[in-house]
C-alpha cells in the first residue's frame, strides 16, 4: 500500500516536500491620527476668547471661554478682570502632539494697539502679533482646552531666501502681446473677463473698488508650444492709494481660419 502511495504522488514529494509560500504578515494596527483640523479650530477660537478683554463686559469673554472648557473651570483664567484689548484676527499654526491624546497648537494673533492713557498707565503700541499655544486634549470626541496657555515671541523676520530660478524672457513674443496683458488686466478689474479670456476658460473678476493704473513690466518666458507663461507687474487703484502687486499669467495661442492670436487662460498671483 505505502509503494502504491509512493507511485502516485512520488517519493520525491516525500523526501523534499514542495515549497509553501509562508502566510503575509498581518499589517501593523495604528491608531487615528491626531485631529489637527479640529484641534486647530478649536484653540483659534479660544485664542480670540482669551487675547480680547474689556473691563465692562468680562462676562461675555468668560462665556465664550467655557464652551470650549471642562465644566467646572475657572473661566477668567488668569484675567484680573481690568482693561481692556482687541483681536483683529487669528491663526492657527503647528499642532505638536506631546503625550497620549494632549496636543499644543500655536495660534498667532494680531492685536489692536493700545492707545495712551496716562490715568491707567497705558503706553501707546502698535497693531502687532503674538503667538500663543494653547493645550489641548483629544476626549470623546471633541477638543478640549486643558488650562492656561501662555504667550510666545514671532520671529522679527524670516530668513534669507535661496537662489531661486530666474526664467530667461522671450524679448519679442513680450513685445506681441504687452497690449493683449494689457487689456486682460484692465478687464479683470471690471468684471468682463470672459471677453478677453481664451476661449473655454472661466476666470473670476477681482473684487469691486480696484482699477488699473498700470502694467509696469511684462515677460514671457523662453519657450515654445501654444502654451506660454509669464511675469507681470500690475499697479492698482484702491481704497484711495496705488499698490503694486505680481501675477503669473499664462497664454494660449488661439487659431481662426485666417488669423492666430493670443490670449489669457489663466492667472495667479505671485512668482511661483
Amino acid at each position: 500500500m505505502v509503494i502504491g502511495l509512493a507511485a502516485v504522488t512520488g517519493i520525491r514529494t516525500w523526501i523534499n516536500p514542495p515549497d509553501t509560500d509562508a502566510p503575509a504578515p498581518a499589517p501593523a494596527k495604528t491608531g487615528p491620527s491626531y485631529p489637527t483640523d479640529q484641534a486647530q479650530a478649536v484653540a483659534a477660537r479660544w485664542a480670540r476668547a482669551y487675547l480680547t478683554w474689556d473691563e465692562a463686559r468680562a462676562a461675555d469673554r468668560a462665556r465664550l471661554l467655557a464652551a470650549d472648557m471642562p465644566s467646572g473651570t475657572d473661566t477668567a483664567i488668569g484675567w484680573d478682570g481690568h482693561g481692556q484689548q482687541e483681536v483683529l484676527t487669528v491663526q492657527p499654526g503647528a499642532v505638536t502632539v506631546t503625550e497620549g491624546d494632549q496636543a499644543r497648537v500655536r495660534v498667532e494673533a494680531l492685536l489692536r494697539g493700545a492707545k495712551a492713557d496716562e490715568k491707567k498707565g497705558v503706553k501707546e503700541t502698535p497693531d502687532h502679533w503674538v503667538g500663543l499655544d494653547v493645550p489641548v486634549v483629544a476626549v470623546r470626541g471633541r477638543i478640549v482646552v486643558t488650562g492656561q496657555p501662555g504667550i510666545v515671541g514671532i520671529p522679527a523676520s524670516a530668513p534669507g531666501l535661496p537662489g531661486l530660478p530666474v526664467p530667461e524672457t522671450d524679448q519679442d513674443l513680450s513685445v506681441a502681446t504687452q497690449s493683449v496683458v494689457e487689456k486682460f488686466f484692465r478687464a479683470y478689474a471690471t468684471g468682463e473677463t470672459d471677453t478677453v479670456a481664451a476661449p473655454g476658460k472661466t476666470i473670476p473678476p477681482l473684487p469691486a473698488g480696484m482699477a488699473l493704473k498700470a502694467v509696469g513690466s511684462w515677460a514671457v518666458d523662453q519657450g515654445s508650444g501654444d502654451h506660454r507663461m509669464g511675469t507681470a507687474r500690475v499697479s492698482w487703484q484702491t481704497a484711495g492709494g496705488v499698490v503694486e502687486q505680481t501675477y503669473r499669467v499664462e497664454l494660449t495661442r488661439v487659431s481662426s481660419a485666417d488669423a492666430q492670436r493670443w490670449q489669457v487662460s489663466d492667472v495667479h498671483g505671485g512668482t511661483a
